[in-house]
């Protein structure tokens, strides 16, 4: 049963169509992916079965007719799509009309991921995204999908919006804010969300976004992009906030060009809705900013000399397990050693000094005695040359089991680290030693059924 609040609050937005969007929150939601470019597109056979309908507004996004057991995908588990609401695709298009790949973008309330690896794989390896997560509990789950999609340029965060204006004036080309909002979109989804809306939620929530846009907005330089972006229905959250980012902080609303059989509405203040009555997708809101102009100093990292800061020349080994080794900087801190883009090294280097960085790079190497032994990550990333380690092509029953961080038995394989695959694609590591081996899968990352 829907809140009767919250449907009084959408007769005067809606009209004549608030029965239809009422009766559109009662079907069944559409299911859909978004592909990585780490694997073929005939490869997702799982996909292929569930049946495959092309997103428009996102050339990786795809309808599924079925929704398929994702948790029995081994190839789910390696990063080689998300399963993603389609409306949140969107961004995919304001990215490709607005923001240039070679861009620093920071991605300001990352969790859990969905937007943040479909930036990454926007800017591909010419940018660098700053994703950033406030709550401790989710900015690991933000960290995890950012490995297992791959690409090696993105640094994870876990600070306040605050921080950014304060330490990272005129940085950021772009500025995303998919803000925390009352989730009036995931009513068909999530039955909490129903639970727990209230109007003293919105009032709530709408304050807390303005804070969020306030904070974050010196980070953002002159003629920069802001994306602001919420699941939510309601003026307050929504066209309240675009006009606050207007005429309080300072910037022009953009157009953004789309296909009218896309069924997307254009608000008659700002922004864009995706209603489900309308819209294949769930309740989404967006707005594009450009800031105004104005003389400013541009942002300039302060070389700092960081320990531990190697080049992959220094470290022979590793280099061995990268395709392209040349791109790529180490960081050795303690027995563990990460590989980030040389081309934003300084940046980087100067990130990890001011803000709470739970990851600048990836994960490639750990020290143990003499021997270096391969980290999980780099099974995920996707400059990581699998040729380097002898390799075990896995069943299906098998590669479960290797997520469930089961032991496996390898007769007939070589002792030491093995690269285990499930259709060519790499799922992670195992030590073997003769009559067992020891599985390096990520115990937190394990699947948890039987």
């Amino acid at each position: 049963m829907l809140p009767f609040d919250f449907i009084e609050q959408m007769r005067p937005v809606l009209g004549g169509e608030l029965d239809a969007f009422l009766r559109s929150l009662q079907t069944e939601r559409e299911t859909s992916v978004r592909l990585n470019d780490k694997v073929s597109f005939e490869a997702l056979s799982v996909l292929h079965d569930a049946g495959m309908e092309e997103v428009p507004w996102c050339p990786d996004g795809y309808y599924l007719k079925r929704r398929p057991q994702f948790t029995l995908d081994p190839l789910m588990h390696a990063g080689c799509y998300y399963v993603q609401e389609a409306s949140s695709m969107f961004l995919d298009e304001v990215l490709a009309q607005f923001v240039r790949p070679d861009s620093i973008v920071l991605d300001m309330c990352g969790a859990p991921g969905g937007k943040a690896t479909l930036i990454s794989q926007f800017l591909n390896e010419e940018g660098l995204l700053i994703t950033n997560e406030v709550v401790r509990q989710r900015v690991f789950i933000l960290s995890e999908n950012i490995q297992k999609w791959g690409n090696g340029n993105a640094v994870v965060t876990h600070n306040q919006a605050r921080d950014f204006g304060d330490k990272a004036e005129n940085l950021f080309d772009c500025v995303l804010v998919d803000a925390p909002c009352s989730g009036e979109g995931l009513f068909r989804k999530d039955e909490g969300a129903v639970d727990e809306w209230s109007l003293r939620n919105v009032q709530m929530c709408a304050e807390r976004q303005r804070d969020i846009l306030r904070y974050v907005w010196p980070a953002l330089k002159p003629g920069g992009i802001l994306i602001y972006s919420t699941c939510t229905y309601n003026p307050s959250e929504d066209e309240d906030n675009a006009l606050f980012i207007r005429d309080t902080l300072g910037a022009d609303v953009l157009k953004v060009d789309i296909d009218p059989a896309w069924n997307i509405t254009l608000s008659a203040r700002a922004g864009y809705h995706f209603y489900p009555h309308k819209t294949r997708g769930e309740g989404f809101y967006l707005c594009v900013f450009r800031k105004r102009e104005a003389p400013f100093t541009p942002f300039r990292a302060k070389a700092e000399k960081t320990r531990g800061s190697k080049t992959v020349d220094e470290l022979g080994e590793l280099q061995s397990w990268l395709q392209h080794p040349e791109r790529w900087s180490i960081r050795q801190s303690d027995r563990f050693t990460e590989a980030y883009p040389t081309r934003h090294k300084e940046l980087i280097d100067w990130l990890s000094t001011h803000f709470t960085c739970v990851s600048t790079g990836f994960g490639i190497g750990e020290l143990r005695g003499k021997h270096v032994a391969p980290q999980h990550s780099l099974s995920m990333l996707k400059d990581f040359r699998k040729e380097a380690f002898p390799q075990v092509e896995l069943s299906l029953d098998m590669a479960l089991a290797f997520l469930r961080s089961e032991a496996l038995i390898l007769p007939n394989q070589p002792s030491g680290y093995l690269l285990m695959t499930y259709q060519g694609v790499p799922l992670g590591f195992v030590k073997n030693i003769g009559n067992h081996s020891n599985n390096l899968y990520p115990n937190e990352w394990r699947i948890r059924y039987k």
